[in-house]
């Protein structure tokens, strides 16, 4: 049977899979209330049960995540693929009284969100032209060579209510495969509404480039966020030539960053402040304990992307002609 018929047919026992899947939810109306696919207590996650819409689709309000039956047994279960899924979803559906399955943990669970993160990423658009490259462009920041690392959703979910416009950033593990996607939501006017993100992030990056995963030996530039990375290596193109740049997307997964075999230099670009400090430190850390030469910079103001605002769009528009590079010149810890 095919996945659109079993979610379908799921669909048609929507509230018997709620009862069966999701037991310590309960029934509101046309929807089931639960706190999300674990089968925990709450009421962020919401099934539908019947029209209006389609019966079966959930949206999870907390963790940003949504899909259909067939999801929600992938994902409740701990399954690790979507053939797992169909196979448990023709159980159940040959079996009337199925009894509910713990999960298995939280490793599928990952896995199954990482799942979603993929789809969501392989039906976005080329970011050229979007909303999502007028906000890089607001933040003083145009698409380069690392543009096939970000994409464009015009209509990615948000909330119960709402789907918005969102700039996708997916994060990749040392041998290339996707892991998860950072998701910026974006106001009709290109500005940033908050970042949510799906799948596994920690331990992997955001590429922007891609040499240094094949190439023997290399030098890699690991920073916090999308925007603090690119702008370090606007700021210093000359440490930039010929590296790549690996984003993190926050200090917590600067941390754990997983630095690949070939890398022989690193360098960190992190955030000023206690949180990127701290995760440079331990980032650090393993780089030595690895071989690794590296040097953690530090930028003038907040983070590099405030340095490159600052030299880029607020000195030029003050002083025109004027670098004031000489001024933003980040320190570095050896």
């Amino acid at each position: 049977m095919r996945a659109s018929e079993l979610s379908r047919r799921l669909g048609d026992s929507a509230l018997a899979v709620c009862r069966c899947y999701l037991s310590n939810g309960r029934r509101a109306g046309r929807y089931w209330l639960v706190g999300n696919v674990r089968n925990e207590r709450g009421r962020s996650l919401f099934v539908r049960l019947a029209p209006p819409g389609v019966p079966g689709k959930w949206q999870d309000m907390a963790e940003g995540s949504y899909g259909d039956l067939l999801d929600l047994i992938q994902l409740s279960q701990g399954l690790p693929d979507l053939a797992s899924a169909m196979a448990e979803a023709e159980r159940f559906l040959g079996t009337p009284a199925a009894h509910h399955v713990a999960p298995q943990g939280g490793k599928a669970y990952l896995t199954a969100h990482t799942e979603i993160a993929r789809r969501l990423f392989a039906e976005a658009r080329p970011v050229a032209g979007t909303l999502g490259e007028a906000y890089l462009k607001s933040r003083g920041l145009v698409l380069g060579d690392w543009g096939t690392s970000l994409r464009f959703h015009p209509r990615a979910w948000f909330d119960e209510h709402n789907h918005r416009p969102a700039l996708l950033a997916a994060s990749r593990d040392n041998a290339g495969n996707l892991t998860g996607v950072t998701r910026f939501f974006l106001d009709t006017e290109a500005g940033l509404i908050e970042r949510r993100a799906l799948g596994r992030l920690n331990g992997h990056a955001v590429r922007l480039g891609g040499r240094t995963q094949s190439s023997g030996g290399g030098h890699l530039i690991v920073g916090e966020g999308l925007e603090s990375t690119l702008s370090f290596a606007l700021l210093y193109p000359e440490r930039a030539a010929g590296c790549d740049l690996a984003a993190a997307m926050s200090a917590t997964h600067m941390a754990a960053f997983v630095i690949p075999r070939c890398v022989r230099r690193l360098t960190i670009a992190t955030d000023n402040g206690p949180a990127g400090r701290n995760a440079a430190a331990k980032l650090r850390a393993r780089a030595v304990a690895q071989g690794v030469a590296v040097r953690v910079a530090f930028p003038r103001l907040g983070d590099f992307n405030d340095d490159w605002v600052a030299v880029h769009i607020v000195s030029k528009e003050k002083v025109a002609g004027c670098s004031c590079l000489a001024h933003l010149v980040f320190r570095e810890d050896n």
